[in-house]
């Protein structure tokens, strides 16, 4: 079965293309796929032919050429529980991705994760004696609840997950993550040497402007904001910071602004109100990556108070837009706040409440934090991380041209 149409030529460039292979990719709503397109158009742009494999966004197979970036869209089925999300059909998937690679001839194929699609171009690619770039976002713990495993499942699904990314990255010639302590993937056997490199940040679109302009743009009361941009997703723990507004309302007339769409909108809406807060949270829904530039500005301080992240790029937009953070101190975020924010224990909702508090009292605070997220932010630019994987892909298809020459002679 061909799972692959016919796509789009792509614009003639003068180097080998990279294959990108991804099991999300836009028109889906996630961090993993933002930062694949950005990738993808960002390599484009440094004058790389690149190609995307994902699956596709409604069933059939298909094609398009877009920002000079040429995807090939696979054959999907729905994902069990989340209708909106589409995944490759495993069946003839391997033989549509060696269609691929043979057609294409990629000087390395750089895969994102380890799941369906990108587990199958992995075996493809070494099949073919392409090498192989793998950057995992995984986090165990999120997976079962993110598939809804029934609770007995949940350990041996974590287990099953933890194999399957330890037999993929096994087999990699070169592994990245995004942040620095999201590697070596404690418990799942990888017993590799992983490098962190950043998902980066477009530092020529984020930055920081007017804000009562932005306010204006997107309707919000003029007073002290807490901005939160993603998925309104469990893992997000969106209602710690709607519990903790009542607090922070004691000695700051605040607002909280949530900005992305979910199946928990009702439940935090109807939370806000039992709580008495309903008219200090603003919902925006879903705000195109286009405008997220010109929402950070009309915030204060942004609030990040997931459970479950391997590096947040909406905390780094924030940053580049000079806004200081306050985070769930997890193993992904020390790299990100430090000076130019505050860290608390993840679920405790009066500690967030405390260091939500103590930013928006002190103005003076806010201004040091936001030159602190400023000067990170600059490390985290995108064209760093762009040039890195660069980089990878020379040093790996220089060495795999090596290797095939000595076994020709």
């Amino acid at each position: 079965m061909n799972l692959l149409a016919s796509s789009p030529p792509p614009a003639v460039r003068p180097a080998e293309p990279v294959l990108i292979a991804t099991d999300t990719y836009p028109p889906d709503v996630n961090g993993a796929a933002y930062f694949t397109r950005r990738l993808a158009s960002g390599l484009a742009a440094r004058g790389n032919r690149v190609h995307v494999v994902c699956a596709s966004a409604d069933g059939p197979p298909g094609g398009e050429n877009a920002d000079g970036v040429v995807v090939h869209r696979l054959r999907s089925v729905p994902l069990a529980g989340h209708p909106a999300m589409r995944v490759g059909l495993p069946v003839g998937l391997g033989h549509s991705l060696s269609r691929l690679i043979e057609r294409i001839s990629p000087r390395v194929v750089h895969v994102q994760g380890h799941l369906v699609v990108a587990g199958a171009a992995v075996r493809a690619a070494r099949r073919a004696g392409v090498p192989v770039v793998a950057t995992s976002r995984f986090v165990p713990d999120d997976l079962a609840r993110y598939g809804r495993v029934p609770a007995r499942l949940r350990g041996p699904a974590g287990r099953l997950a933890r194999r399957d990314l330890a037999l993929v990255l096994a087999v990699a010639d070169h592994v990245t993550t995004p942040a620095p302590a999201a590697g070596p993937f404690p418990g799942g056997g990888v017993a590799r040497a992983v490098e962190a490199v950043s998902c980066g940040v477009d530092l020529r679109r984020f930055r920081p402007g007017p804000q009562a302009g932005a306010r204006r743009m997107f309707g919000l009361d003029d007073r002290p904001t807490i901005l939160f941009v993603g998925r309104l997703h469990e893992v997000k723990r969106l209602g710690d910071l709607v519990r903790a507004l009542p607090h922070v309302l004691n000695l700051v007339d605040a607002q909280v602004v949530v900005a992305g769409a979910g199946g928990l909108r009702g439940d935090l809406e109807r939370l806000a109100t039992r709580i008495g807060v309903g008219g200090r949270v603003r919902f925006l829904g879903f705000v195109p990556d286009a405008e997220l530039p010109h929402l950070y500005p009309a915030a204060d301080v942004f609030a990040m108070p997931g459970a479950a992240e391997s590096q947040s790029i909406a905390t780094l937009e924030a940053m580049a837009s000079g806004l200081p953070v306050v985070a769930a101190g997890l193993p992904g975020r020390p790299h990100l706040v430090s000076g130019n924010g505050l860290l608390y224990p993840p679920g405790d909702v009066k500690e967030l409440a405390r260091c939500l508090t103590a930013i928006l009292s002190s103005a003076e605070s806010r201004a040091s934090m936001s030159r602190a997220s400023l000067a990170l932010a600059a490390e985290h630019d995108h064209e760093r991380s762009f040039a890195r994987f660069e980089e990878l892909y020379t040093e790996l298809s220089g060495k795999a041209k090596a290797k095939n020459h000595g076994n020709r002679s």
